[in-house]
């Protein structure tokens, strides 16, 4: 599958791309099934969120239909949609009134192990922390070298995730996924307003799960509250909901809460 440039077949932009340059945009990474971009309403409140935040000129409308349109000649696989602020001379000044280019790029579904789903993972205890910038927090901007390096810290098929703290030790996320957990049957996840990606299925999760009549907290959470939960787990929008088992010393098992959202996951995913 070709990607897409500017809706065009193409896959090559100009070195003086700003976010080439600068990580200067934004990305969603959804998954595709039966030609379906899933979660789709979602991930574009999410990029129009972040283009309001980041003064990016784009037409969401135009990018929806884009990214249909690429989804149904993709059929399976995960859409990576890219928004740079375009291009420019050397220098951090842009045009105020650029267009974002737009980047649509395809790659296979993941063949994550069966048992993560069904039994759980471990996460590794993270070093590096996540630095605060109210700014730039809860926005899936293309400045993602704390992740980089996160992921950097552990090989090999022990942990399929890492837990990540701020630099005041709370407990935010993991590598690439929102981290929940629930303590007396309510269901917790950490405030986002300092650093943090707001995941799109994290956002639908505490929207259902009230629903479903799941009281819900976000806040600030610690590694106490982490060692005081019942259950602990991570979810995306490509995986869904993986319960966690343990991280360092600590340790959990699958409980209702977590199989009970589990399923709502999977509807949601198709999975």
């Amino acid at each position: 599958m070709h990607s897409w440039v500017d809706g065009v077949a193409q896959s090559q932009v100009g070195l003086n791309n700003r976010g080439l340059a600068y990580g200067d945009g934004l990305f969603e990474t959804i998954a595709v099934r039966g030609g379906r971009p899933l979660l789709l309403d979602r991930h574009l409140q999410r990029l129009q969120w972040g283009c309001e935040r980041l003064a990016l000129v784009a037409d969401v409308r135009q990018v929806r239909d884009e990214v249909l349109a690429y989804a149904a000649a993709l059929g399976e696989g995960v859409l990576k949609l890219i928004l740079t602020r375009g291009d420019s001379p050397r220098g951090y000044a842009a045009d105020p009134q650029a267009p974002a280019r737009r980047i649509l790029q395809a790659s296979p579904l993941p063949g994550y192990p069966p048992s993560h789903s069904a039994e759980g993972v471990q996460l590794f205890p993270c070093r590096t922390r996540l630095a605060e910038q109210p700014l730039l927090a809860g926005l899936k901007h293309l400045n993602r070298l704390e992740q980089v390096l996160a992921r950097n810290e552990w090989q090999g098929s022990a942990y399929a995730e890492g837990l990540m703290c701020d630099l005041q030790g709370r407990v935010i996320e993991g590598v690439y996924s929102n981290l929940f957990l629930i303590r007396d049957a309510v269901l917790y996840t950490a405030d986002l307003a300092r650093c943090g990606v707001a995941g799109t299925l994290r956002a639908e999760l505490l929207e259902q799960a009230q629903s479903l009549g799941i009281q819900v907290k976000v806040c600030d959470l610690t590694l106490q509250d982490l060692a005081n939960a019942d259950e602990v787990f991570v979810c995306n929008s490509i995986y869904g909901i993986w319960p966690v088992l343990g991280v360092d010393a600590l340790r959990w098992s699958a409980g209702p809460v977590t199989r009970k959202l589990q399923t709502l996951a999977c509807a949601l995913l198709d999975l």
